[in-house]
């Protein structure tokens, strides 16, 4: 049984946290007063998307979902500087699009782009001590804190890169005339939605020139809303410069042409208006079957009073099956290159900033709770078994407010403020 096909992914990618600063002085002997000599953190990894032309799906991502680079690591004494992380390298196949998952914006088209794309990067190191020696301040016991990776949420979706797309309504004989174009080998039988995902065959029209072939699974009435299987897949024809209308004209299954021709051609314009004008060549199938030409003959004439190219063609007994190539390759040279989607997502600085104040509430015990992201960031800079750096770290809080708002919500002299893993007794 084949593995399915997997044309979309949300998944979740962390950037790795600066390794943080370190506290140290220098110490040797007959050296004295050495001075700070803390070395910086390492940047944390970020994570990388590269393409992989092996890759034909985005199987990889059904069960993992979460992706997360290695953190830097802490500076050390002697002045080293901690090792960055490892970045983390994802691999995507050829044509993935990356969105953002909160505004649905192209973050980038990892289609013509060879080189690697920062999806998230990690978070620089922080200074180590000797930073922040200063003629007055000789003696600093604090150092900076790493500063968090990018964490974001994409969605990945693939768009087949095919220069020519089949479209048309299950079993009416695409994937018999992919075979017999190309050295695709789509399985095909006389049943709907043989086709279970799309196929690429890359057709050799003559010397020095070819172009790729797609068969895209039988779009139905409906699917533009979500119907059938051709809902998830009339993505892969977005990039398509040409598209192959094929028609059964056999009248076995009683269908009318002409009807089958324009509730497709209603179902694409329904998807994408754009795509539903995109150049066109329509292919009426399966004409050695069509002992009544009645509806082969009624198609042409709708067909090329659209101004579109006829061809009558049998795929599967190889009939005007060359000649339907040759003018798709004609077409073809007219036509501009494949679609490449500019990315429209801007990038937005971290929401983490002293106008967000941070949360107090009162628990059973009567402690008061204080929590915040930018608190959580201010004290992970502190050095609470440093005096100077305690003085600096109070200075902050009253300058951001909390203070007076405690007053506000009736704290009093003696009561217990819990700061994350921090408790003190509250002192006007």
């Amino acid at each position: 049984m084949a593995a399915p096909f997997v044309d979309t992914a949300r998944i979740t990618v962390k950037a790795g946290k600066g390794g943080n600063g370190a506290v140290s002085f220098h110490r040797e002997k007959y050296v004295a007063a050495g001075g700070p000599d803390g070395g910086d953190g390492g940047k944390g990894g970020s994570v990388i998307l590269e393409v992989n032309s092996h890759m034909s799906t985005l199987m990889d991502f059904r069960y993992k979902r979460k992706y997360v680079a290695a953190n830097g690591m802490d500076g050390a004494g002697k002045r080293c500087s901690g090792k960055d992380g490892e970045n983390l390298i994802i691999k995507v196949p050829r044509g993935t699009v990356v969105r953002d998952s909160e505004t649905n914006e192209i973050i980038c088209d990892m289609s013509e782009r060879d080189k690697p794309f920062v999806l998230a990067r990690g978070g620089n190191g922080g200074w180590g001590n000797k930073h922040f020696a200063t003629p007055t301040r000789q003696v600093p016991n604090f150092a900076k804190a790493g500063l968090p990776g990018e964490e974001r949420e994409v969605i990945l979706e693939l768009k087949l890169l095919a220069d020519v797309g089949l479209v048309g309504f299950p079993n009416v004989g695409k994937s018999t005339l992919l075979s017999v174009v190309s050295k695709a080998q789509p399985k095909i039988a006389n049943y709907h939605f043989t086709t279970l995902f799309p196929n690429l065959g890359v057709v050799y029209v003559e010397e020095g020139v070819s172009f790729v072939l797609a068969d895209i699974p039988g779009i139905i009435e409906g699917a533009s809303e979500g119907a059938g299987l051709g809902h998830d897949f009339l993505r892969h024809v977005d990039r398509c410069r040409l598209l192959i209308h094929v028609v059964d004209v056999s009248g076995s299954e009683g269908r009318d042409p002409v009807a089958d021709f324009e509730a497709i051609q209603a179902e694409l314009k329904e998807y994408s208006p754009e795509l539903a004008a995109r150049p066109m060549l329509v292919a009426g199938n399966k004409v050695d079957a069509a002992y009544d030409r009645t509806g082969l003959e009624a198609l042409r004439a709708h067909v090329e009073q659209l101004g579109l190219p006829f061809f009558e063609i049998s795929a599967a007994a190889q009939m005007g099956t060359r000649e339907l190539m040759l003018a798709a390759a004609r077409e073809l040279e007219h036509l501009p290159p494949i679609t490449v989607y500019e990315p429209t997502y801007v990038a937005r600085p971290p929401q983490v900033d002293t106008s967000a104040p941070p949360q107090i509430h009162r628990a059973d015990d009567g402690t008061w709770i204080v929590e915040g992201p930018w608190l959580e960031r201010l004290m992970a800079n502190v050095n609470f078994g440093d005096y100077e750096s305690r003085n600096w770290f109070d200075r902050q809080l009253r300058q951001s407010g909390l203070f007076d708002r405690l007053e506000e919500m009736g704290i009093k002299d003696g009561d217990i403020v819990s700061l994350y893993n921090l408790e003190f007794e509250y002192q006007r």
